[in-house]
């Protein structure tokens, strides 16, 4: 059975979508479509699903998600999930409905909101990467899956020392685990 390290499975820095802390939301999506556009990775075929930040000095200080780019269409959303613990929490569709007219939500229409968020620079919808959203690329993958479970992250900045060289996604990480698991010979 075929054994994985983090350096086979991750994605390197330099193939993975980057934008700097002065890039628009509009820029950082086009970033991911070109990196999308170029990737060919032997493991997976699934693409990027985020975009790294970086500071003047090329090191990796946030990361934006599909869902952040979601999230960015609509101001109005930071309003209601900053504080209000709503992470986690299963919502009624009769709910969900509410909110939308409750708060005015998409109130204008989605290509006015698409220019203004392009407008916004990308610090304002990043996420600060977590203590637990890095691991060193000495770690097994033993120490991937666990800290992939137990934080719930769609992906983990891989380090070299103080550098971050590259992105391990779960998916990369789950097509390993599949193909190990096929591999097995059960009695």
């Amino acid at each position: 059975m075929q054994e994985f390290s983090i350096a086979q499975l991750m994605v390197p820095l330099s193939e993975y979508a980057t934008v700097s802390e002065d890039a628009t939301l509009y820029d950082a999506v086009m970033a991911l479509e070109r990196a999308q556009e170029k990737y060919s990775y032997k493991h997976s075929e699934y693409r990027h699903r985020a975009i790294l930040v970086l500071d003047q000095r090329g090191k990796v200080v946030g990361k934006i998600s599909q869902i952040d780019v979601l999230r960015g269409l609509e101001p109005k959303y930071k309003e209601i999930l900053e504080g209000r613990g709503f992470r986690g929490v299963g919502f009624s569709k009769k709910f969900l409905k509410s909110m939308l007219k409750d708060y005015v939500l998409f109130d204008s229409p989605l290509h006015d909101i698409c220019r203004k968020a392009s407008e916004q620079p990308v610090t304002k919808f990043m996420e600060t990467p977590s203590e637990g959203e890095i691991i060193a690329e000495t770690a097994s993958l033993d120490e991937v899956i666990h800290q992939f479970v137990i934080g719930h992250h769609q992906s983990l900045l891989v380090t070299r020392g103080e550098d971050v060289i590259g992105i391990i996604r779960l998916t990369d990480v789950f097509t390993a685990v599949f193909h190990m698991m096929k591999e097995c010979k059960l009695p």
